[in-house]
């Protein structure tokens, strides 16, 4: 995770369209008393059973966990809650075999989806994927994928993605290559939250872990005054137009939210006096911005958030 802070530390002091607000992040953090606490599935939309299925669901999940802008009904909560009723219904509806053979049209009947999905062929390109190195690497399971990590979550965004080329999520920014890991990332997070930092939850290195650079994130961090946007990039956002996968101003919004959340936490920490996890402040951060319905975010279309 080293590499995700320190190249969204580099972008964030080569920026030309997002700047860090230093002065931002230190009101916010003056005004703000302990990090409220947002319980993982507070919404009561996820799959849970306390063993490998879990991880099997959270797992397509994460594979599935990104885009869902261009159809304006469509959201976060449709897929976990879709994946979480078609697993109730067949609890064999994930395993590897079935994963490398879905279609469209199928993943649309277990999410309930009235029509095609944003990106659906991509969606169904990662499935295969998915499944077919599960296959062949771990015995069909993702829980065989965490628990050979060790209990380390650097080591098992590094398997993640070293397995999973789908879950590469990287760019080249100004000559330099920036990492950032979102859907690697937050399969860490929701292990961690579902089970509560127990068995397949348990990292001894959660703290290693980033914020989740997405949509909300970058929007609540501007409205909160940390994040500040050049009038063309702010234009653009609020024309709903489209800004391109890998283009500075989208690299710049994702690793500038990451740089500036890492800067907050350390001072929550000071103040507190005790250390603060940024999962703690993604997790917060996230519900924050999915309860503002006039909040504007960016338009990218992406696998990778």
């Amino acid at each position: 995770m080293d590499d995700v802070r320190e190249s969204s530390a580099w972008v964030a002091s080569h920026s030309s369209h997002v700047l860090v607000d230093s002065a931002g992040i230190e009101k916010v953090v003056g005004s703000i008393g302990p990090i409220p606490k947002v319980e993982w599935d507070f919404e009561g939309i996820h799959y849970f059973d306390n063993g490998p299925l879990t991880v099997q669901y959270l797992f397509v999940l994460d594979a599935l966990n990104f885009c869902f802008w261009p159809d304006k009904d469509l959201n976060y909560d449709n897929l976990a809650s879709g994946l979480k009723a078609a697993l109730q219904n067949d609890k064999s509806v994930f395993d590897a075999d079935h994963l490398q053979k879905i279609t469209g049209p199928q993943l649309r009947e277990l999410l309930r989806w009235p029509r095609p999905l944003p990106l659906e062929d991509e969606r169904i390109r990662l499935l295969h994927e998915v499944g077919f190195e599960l296959e062949r690497s771990f015995d069909g399971k993702a829980s065989n994928l965490v628990k050979s990590c060790g209990k380390s979550a650097v080591k098992l965004v590094a398997l993640v993605t070293r397995h999973f080329p789908g879950f590469r999520d990287h760019s080249l920014y100004k000559g330099h290559q920036v990492f950032l890991y979102k859907r690697a990332q937050i399969f860490i997070a929701d292990l961690w939250g579902a089970f509560k930092g127990q068995s397949y939850g348990e990292f001894n290195d959660i703290g290693s872990i980033t914020i989740m650079a997405d949509y909300i994130v970058p929007a609540v961090l501007r409205q909160l005054g940390v994040l500040r946007y050049s009038s063309t990039l702010a234009s653009t956002i609020e024309a709903n137009s489209e800004i391109c996968p890998g283009s500075e101003e989208e690299v710049e919004l994702r690793a500038c939210s990451v740089h500036a959340v890492e800067k907050m936490r350390e001072l929550i920490s000071m103040k507190l006096g005790k250390p603060v996890l940024s999962v703690e402040l993604d997790l917060w951060l996230w519900a924050s911005g999915i309860q503002c319905s006039s909040l504007q975010h960016h338009r990218t279309l992406s696998i990778y958030y």
